[in-house]
């Protein structure tokens, strides 16, 4: 599933929110880089989503729990990212939780995603496990 035509420029902002370019941040881990931390891996999941790269999104996703294929909306767009929580989730940690609020447009349509993920780490990778969405 190739991304959409909307990949930042690696000197634009990052559409994660973090404040670093797009370059420092998410590029690396969409190219497959190991995230170092949940948090990081949960922000460049929501830039993932923000791009339309839905192969990332499996391949981060936990063999356990993934799906066999996703479909993402091309008319829904991903506009910003607020992470209110962190539990654990750090480098040398194996399990990790984000809690955070996606919000997106998609037309006239406003609206936001408020869903707490479990992460986990094997061979010091990060893996999304799944999320209580509410």
């Amino acid at each position: 599933m190739a991304p959409r035509d909307g990949i930042p420029d690696n000197a634009a902002r990052c559409p994660c929110g973090s404040g670093e370019t797009f370059g420092a941040c998410c590029a690396p881990l969409l190219d497959g880089a190991a995230a170092p931390t949940a948090e990081r891996l949960m922000r460049s999941r929501f830039t993932a989503f923000a791009v339309g790269d839905g192969s990332y999104l499996l391949s981060s996703w936990h063999p356990s729990t993934r799906p066999d294929d996703i479909d993402l909306d091309d008319g829904l767009r991903w506009r910003r990212l607020d992470i209110l929580d962190r539990e654990a989730g750090g480098p040398f940690d194996r399990e990790g939780v984000v809690e955070f609020e996606a919000f997106w447009r998609q037309g006239d349509e406003r609206g936001s995603l408020h869903e707490r993920s479990r992460f986990v780490r094997e061979d010091r990778r990060w893996f999304y496990l799944d999320g209580l969405v509410g």
